[in-house]
């Protein structure tokens, strides 16, 4: 084992963290204190990010009838992704796919303006700000599960009209919707699979050996 590595706690720590993190639906309000509030972001602002452009930026929802606002445009997209799933529409809008209105804080996670100006790691791959900003919400994920706080990364939304809601600049886009705060308790597994919706895949499925199929 190498010298740098943690101890063996600490490594049952981190290995906990990634397995009990779920995607959060179910909240039972109360709030976040504003020290550990600062400590979730911190984690997150840690994060690696291509070039160091740290694309990154955060909206904190304070507003309860922008909540609502919010909210509301979730179940537009909602709605018409019902209807998109054909045959599985029932079964669709039967889950319960966010907890804006129920969780103690609500965040927007958004990509930054004027990412075109940073070429480094994006000339040919121009989606790593997007990459980049996805570890930030992953480390926040994880500081919270760390925590005992529930998150979900809420996705059903048109981008154009939540920007427009939060007044972002032209070139920024909103890529999550984070709902965080404290939770009766966590999902055994994932709800998807838990709600018979999806079935969950294992590693040796999706593992190559230097060449695309070869294991």
């Amino acid at each position: 084992m190498s010298d740098q590595a943690f101890n063996d706690a600490e490594r049952a720590a981190v290995y906990r963290a990634i397995g009990e993190r779920r995607d959060m639906r179910h909240f039972s309000g109360g709030e976040v204190a504003p020290e550990l509030l600062a400590r979730l972001l911190q984690a997150a602002h840690q994060a690696p990010s291509v070039g160091l452009m740290q694309p990154w930026r955060f909206i904190r929802i304070t507003r309860r009838e922008l909540r609502q606002q919010i909210q509301a445009l979730v179940e537009q997209e909602r709605v018409r992704t019902a209807e998109a799933l054909g045959q599985r529409s029932d079964d669709f809008m039967r889950l319960k796919v966010e907890g804006i209105n129920d969780c103690a804080e609500v965040l927007v996670a958004a990509l930054m303006d004027g990412r075109e100006a940073h070429i480094f790691g994006r000339r040919t791959l121009p989606e790593m700000d997007l990459a980049s900003l996805s570890c930030a919400i992953q480390n926040l994920w994880l500081a919270a599960r760390a925590e005992g706080l529930g998150m979900g990364w809420v996705s059903l939304f048109e981008p154009q009209a939540l920007a427009d809601l939060l007044g972002m600049p032209a070139g920024a886009k909103p890529l999550a919707v984070l709902c965080l705060g404290p939770v009766e308790a966590f999902y055994e597994a994932p709800m998807l699979v838990l709600e018979g919706w999806a079935r969950e895949r294992p590693l040796s499925e999706m593992l190559y050996e230097n060449h695309w199929g070869e294991r």
